[in-house]
């Protein structure tokens, strides 16, 4: 029996919409970074990659990963049992991939056959043992736990097991293969045949030795060719009798160098044209086997294999949280509320990547913060001094809900949140990329396109967007843009050192019908040092300036005392 098609990602029979990040999002979020925090296997990588770059706002799937993760982070063993797994997953994977060679020897297709089923049972049987044996709660491992049980009760698997040890018995037990080699009048190759099949390997002794005399001058050439005293001779299968396989059994060395391994499967050019010669044979011994498989055509492990990238998601995902707890970082399940409502409520929020790179010591000393989006404001016009922490707080709340949505645990103590369709990023374009158009011109052109796809259930986060050397072109451009999301209704926060774009903000929100409230945030100075802490306020550039000044001794009464105070002693 096959496993059922399922995923533990998405819900059973539920039919799921996803939309990819873009290009732009995924640089700006540094998925990059964030997949290679979790592994530094490229298989693995990629995997996980194309994962968490599909966005689903649809709130049933996203409980239903929270549910399985949430399992994935609570039980190491779990985690532990089902890395084990993943090896013979990988196996499986190989053998699949062997499988669909066509050219493949039909004795090495039947072990592979063989092998293939002797993996399934393994799996089967160790996930079933695991789940069994640990109160799992998601419906995505509940019913894994079920599909794997009625596998295992309706496959007769103890059966099955038995039949795979007798038939791999029956096919090793080749253990090595005599061969003839006639030669043409420039003592070429010309064709081979085999002597005979062995179940010993060849040791110094009987024809490995006569072999051996004869090239060390201790022996006559064979008068004839009978060699009745072996064995019988069996010619090769007149399809490679005219040595696609001599070339490589007796050929030139480079020949030799050049033939392709692979342990796994076998698959190399001497084997797969031996086991052409030796299928011919071994008839009875193939068409035993292939009697014994044909119970067995249901049996596959291939909808198995299909997990590997969910499980590798989730482990690696979990491993990660594992790594925050331990330095004293908040970690959280998000709650899910309807997607209508536009809503998010996050306490302690902090940047994951901040996490990622901090030690024990160094965690400690990471700002979190406390953001909401609600009908009170879902547009934030972030401004603040340089290095302020602007970016870092944008950057966090793209990368809490891509993983939210995705079901992992969030860097924050708390949150509550309706999805988003999609996350869509503004941060400054590349200098590379605005030769033609400028870099105003770049900008306001993947404005337009995000304007294009964005609805009401976006998140658009703007980076220093349309900050140019002529301020009055990028405040006009950076105007009519707010003007625009608040019509369309998104969440956003657009971080900017455009403090005009802050101030009059209910103009802005009565000059324009629309469904999201412009509101000013501001990062903090704190007695001239940056806090990092955002807060709902009027944009405070002034008092900035003041703080920063007064801390460094810049002000003109400071100056002009210091002066003074020179003049006088000289």
């Amino acid at each position: 029996m096959k496993l059922k098609k399922f995923s533990l990602l998405f819900p059973q029979g539920k039919d799921v919409v996803c939309n990819n990040l873009n290009k732009e999002a995924i640089n700006d979020l540094s998925i990059d970074f964030l997949c290679a925090a979790l592994t530094d296997d490229a298989y693995e990588l990629n995997s996980i990659k194309q994962l968490l770059v599909k966005v689903t706002d649809d709130e049933e799937t996203i409980r239903y990963r929270c549910d399985v993760f949430e399992d994935f982070l609570n039980f190491p063993r779990l985690r532990s049992d089902l890395t084990a797994l993943l090896e013979k997953l990988k196996d499986l994977r190989e053998i699949e991939r062997f499988q669909k060679d066509t050219e493949s020897s039909s004795i090495w297709q039947l072990v592979n056959r063989l092998r293939e089923l002797d993996g399934y049972v393994d799996c089967i049987t160790s996930i079933k043992n695991t789940l069994e044996q640990l109160d799992i709660k998601s419906e995505g491992l509940l019913r894994l736990k079920e599909n794997v049980q009625e596998i295992y009760n309706s496959s007769g698997f103890p059966v099955l097991k038995e039949d795979i040890n007798e038939t791999l018995a029956k096919a090793r037990n080749l253990k090595s293969i005599t061969l003839g080699v006639n030669f043409d009048n420039m003592l070429k190759p010309k064709t081979v045949g085999v002597i005979s099949l062995n179940d010993k390997p060849f040791t110094d002794s009987g024809l490995l030795k006569r072999f051996l005399n004869f090239t060390s001058n201790q022996s006559e050439i064979n008068s004839g060719t009978d060699v009745s005293g072996f064995t019988s001779y069996h010619p090769s299968n007149p399809t490679t009798a005219s040595f696609g396989i001599g070339k490589t059994v007796t050929g030139a060395q480079q020949d030799l160098n050049q033939i392709q391994n692979s342990s796994l499967t076998g698959a190399d050019p001497l084997s797969n044209a031996l086991a052409n010669v030796v299928t011919d044979i071994l008839k009875r011994t193939v068409n035993n086997i292939k009697s014994i498989l044909s119970k067995y055509t249901n049996v596959s492990g291939y909808s198995f294999v299909e997990l590997m990238p969910e499980i590798i998601f989730y482990i690696r995902f979990a491993q990660l949280c594992d790594k925050l707890k331990a330095k004293g970082m908040p970690l959280c399940k998000a709650k899910v509320i309807s997607k209508e409502e536009r809503t998010c409520d996050i306490k302690e929020l902090y940047n994951i990547k901040l996490g990622i790179n901090a030690d024990e010591n160094s965690a400690k000393e990471i700002v979190t913060n406390d953001f909401c989006f609600s009908d009170n404001a879902r547009i934030y016009i972030l401004t603040g001094p340089n290095r302020g922490g602007k970016t870092t707080i944008t950057q966090a709340l793209g990368l809490a809900f891509l993983l939210a949505q995705n079901g992992i645990y969030v860097p924050a103590s708390q949150m509550e949140f309706s999805p988003a369709d999609n996350i869509f990023t503004h941060f400054p374009a590349d200098e590379n990329d605005t030769v033609d158009l400028g870099r105003l011109g770049e900008e306001s052109k993947r404005l337009s396109e995000i304007f294009n796809v964005a609805t009401k259930h976006s998140l658009i986060l703007l980076n220093e967007s349309l900050a140019t050397t002529n301020v009055s072109e990028g405040l006009y451009i950076a105007k009519d843009v707010v003007k625009s999301m608040r019509y369309l209704g998104v969440r956003s926060v657009f971080n900017t050192h455009m403090h005009e774009l802050a101030r009059n903000l209910d103009e802005v929100n009565s000059s324009v019908d629309g469904y999201s409230v412009v509101e000013s945030m501001v990062t903090g100075v704190e007695n001239g040092k940056r806090s990092f802490k955002v807060f709902i306020a009027q944009p405070q550039g002034m008092s900035y300036a003041k703080d920063i000044a007064l801390k460094y001794g810049v002000t003109f009464e400071r100056i002009k005392n210091d002066i003074d105070k020179r003049s006088e002693k000289h």
